[in-house]
């Protein structure tokens, strides 16, 4: 995984705040009646409403949290879901602690 590319993903608080709201989609977004935000994701649509910006702002954040394996996007119909990759947050974060020598 590229690193560099990772820590770009966590130096927004944009991109943190979308972290944060796809921990727990079925609370956040338990409106979504397309699919189940828990197992499917949550719509980029919603995100763009709960972050209060346009789709294609949300569109380059979620980009980079995929590209740094943050986020899986998934097309279901004519839609894309966003959900957090556990393993991949999880990793990333025993890399950093390791790194700062914790």
């Amino acid at each position: 995984m590229d690193r560099s590319t990772q820590i770009r993903a966590m130096a927004s608080e944009t991109r943190l705040a979308i972290l944060r709201m796809l921990a727990k989609p079925g609370e956040r977004f338990a409106g979504q009646w397309s699919a189940d935000p828990g197992e499917t994701g949550v719509c980029m649509t919603l995100i763009a409403e709960a972050l209060g910006v346009s789709q294609p702002t949300t569109s380059r954040h979620l980009d980079l949290l995929r590209q740094a394996g943050f986020l899986t996007v998934r097309r279901h119909h004519k839609w894309s879901y966003c959900k957090r990759d556990e393993a991949a947050i999880a990793d990333y974060l025993t890399w950093l602690a390791a790194e700062l020598g914790q």
